[in-house]
């Protein structure tokens, strides 16, 4: 069963534990826990065991001035209830208590069987962030406590490289929303770095190589903390000649990357999770981003996992990134679709919602979804459609009109994880976008010619022209048939739930 926190009310002996060398994050999700069982009246108790106790600056400095009650113990009494934060019961981090009742709250890999209380959240960035979303399911607002509002903030920061990592929605939402005290979070930040740590940041730019055709520099830092891989690597987006970065370190278990973009045409994230792909994962955002190339799929590729053969790995990812890639911009070039398949939309139920009722026209709001963050200005005629996966695009009313119809009385139903959001730029206001969402239905309109990808493209669309979308061998490249300069990106899977071939390439029935 899924796990709500209402769920661990009905225990009266619980202990909330967190990983051996608990980290911010580690140290925030069981501080919030506790605090929400204290709030229902519960005396929860929050430990960590190993042979350790918290020594580092900036987790001291977390703990005392932030009220948090964690306790460092070697053996406990059993209780009736144990719940593991940011670790799973069983894990080689973590001790093993004893309990009657194992609970688990988590955003790791899923490492093993788990317990029937459990909620993991693998693809978030942070435990910080699951705690904060269950909290919300309870109409908990975090920011009713300063303490925690800053505890849970921090964690997130830390977990995602000072949010160069952030990608999904929901981690976004807390970095947004969260109000912490920043007096505390720059001093925890500005205590993160012992003087060993400065020596190896230093060592590696003395030894950073360059592509002078690409624009790049790739560095290697010893083992070390991952914050530091972040500041080499702004360290070295400051040099004039160096538009992208690639800076890592092998570590005992993989390869931690941190990757940094100054240009428009690489985004961080998507630039981390190629370098990734296949061996772990990666993500972030568009200036700032990081992964981890796992030791034992590395291995199980037959790559050696020595420094010299790691490395040579990575240049040639690097150089694949940029060698294997056509960039297209919208709107300035028209397309030759002669060698294209017609298409026509299936007559499928998707979502709309006129902008002009969720906000004034002239207003600049930011989109966020699973897919990533979209800017754009309402307009009278501006239209966003809900696709069939929860895929958000803009249109204008005359396209919109051409290509769908509007069923009477049929109530639209979101078929997506993360319900779309929208932001108003300015007031910072924050609006839900599916109260404001209506059912439609795709008409086949005009149509649209299509190619099966067989190499990657990026292509900045008529819609969003400072971001790109990005295609992969298997989707598909789209262009409007009464457009041939409205170029974009149909992922493989969309592609086949909401088109029919109609026709051999070039052709129109």
């Amino acid at each position: 069963m899924a796990l709500v926190l209402s769920d661990l009310l009905k225990y009266n002996d619980i202990v909330i534990q967190c990983h051996d060398n608990p980290d911010a994050d580690a140290l925030a999700s069981g501080f919030a826990l506790k605090w929400y069982l204290n709030k229902h009246g519960k005396d929860a108790r929050f430990i960590y065991g190993g042979r350790n106790t918290v020594q580092k600056k900036n987790l001291t400095l977390m703990i005392n001035n932030l009220n948090i009650e964690v306790e460092h113990v070697k053996e406990i009494e059993k209780p009736q209830l144990l719940v593991t934060v940011d670790c799973q019961y069983g894990e080689s981090n973590v001790t093993k208590f004893e309990a009657d009742t194992i609970a688990v709250i988590d955003h790791h890999q899923v490492s093993g069987e788990l317990p029937g209380l459990s909620e993991v959240r693998s693809n978030y960035g942070s435990c910080s962030t699951v705690i904060y979303e269950l909290l919300s399911l309870e109409d908990i607002d975090v920011n009713e406590d300063e303490d925690l509002a800053t505890a849970l903030f921090y964690g997130l920061m830390t977990d995602t490289g000072g949010f160069s990592e952030v990608s999904h929605p929901s981690d976004k939402d807390l970095r947004d929303i969260a109000k912490p005290r920043f007096a505390d979070i720059i001093l925890f930040k500005n205590s993160n770095i012992s003087k060993e740590e400065l020596v190896i940041a230093g060592d590696a730019l003395k030894h950073a190589t360059y592509d002078e055709d690409k624009v790049y520099a790739i560095v290697e830092a010893k083992p070390c903390d991952p914050n530091i891989l972040g500041i080499i690597s702004d360290m070295l987006l400051e040099v004039d000649s160096i538009d992208t970065c690639l800076v890592y370190s092998v570590l005992p278990f993989g390869v931690k990357i941190s990757v940094r973009s100054c240009v428009k045409e690489v985004k961080a994230s998507e630039m981390a999770a190629f370098l990734t792909a296949g061996y772990g994962g990666g993500g972030g955002h568009l200036i700032k981003a990081g992964g981890l190339l796992k030791k034992d799929l590395l291995t199980q590729d037959g790559i050696p996992y020595n420094n010299n053969d790691i490395r040579q790995f990575l240049d040639g990812r690097m150089q694949d990134y940029f060698d294997n890639i056509e960039i297209i911009y919208a709107g300035e070039q028209k397309e030759d679709v002669s060698d294209y398949l017609y298409c026509v939309k299936k007559e499928v139920t998707v979502g709309y919602v006129e902008c002009n009722k969720i906000a004034p026209v002239g207003t600049k709001i930011m989109i966020r979804t699973l897919e990533g963050d979209v800017d754009v200005e309402i307009s009278d005629d501006l239209v966003i459609i809900i696709g069939v996966d929860g895929e958000i695009y803009p249109t204008n009313l005359k396209k919109f009109s051409a290509g769908y119809r509007v069923p009477e009385g049929e109530e639209y139903v979101f078929p997506g994880e993360y319900a779309p959001k929208v932001t108003n730029n300015l007031t910072g206001e924050r609006i839900k976008l599916l109260p404001y969402a209506k059912a439609c239905v795709a008409t086949g309109g005009a149509g649209i010619y299509a190619k099966e990808l067989d190499h990657r493209v990026k292509v900045f669309t008529t819609w969003d022209p400072d971001k790109y979308y990005l295609g992969v061998p298997g989707d598909y490249l789209a262009v409007r048939v009464d457009d041939n300069s409205d170029i974009y990106v149909i992922a493989r899977d969309i592609f086949y739930k909401t088109y029919d071939i109609e026709g051999k390439p070039g052709d129109r029935s």
